[in-house]
């Protein structure tokens, strides 16, 4: 959980400024955004191996 006390002196925008850049180090943002739909194991497998047979397709006309 995030929490920012505004400091004495603080302006507020200051005090949104640091809690903006809190949540994102904390990747509350990218969590959201995948837990916003569910998706089924067997999706997230498939596009798993999407990925990795890209990578190796990619590896391979780069190095031979």
């Amino acid at each position: 959980m995030v929490k920012v006390k505004v400091q004495p002196g603080e302006s507020i925008e200051q005090a949104l400024r640091r809690f903006n850049r809190e949540v994102i180090e904390e990747g509350i943002i990218d969590e959201v955004k995948e837990r916003e739909f569910y998706i089924k194991p067997s999706q997230i497998k498939r596009e798993r191996n999407k990925i990795r047979q890209t990578r190796l397709n990619r590896d391979k006309r780069n190095n031979g």
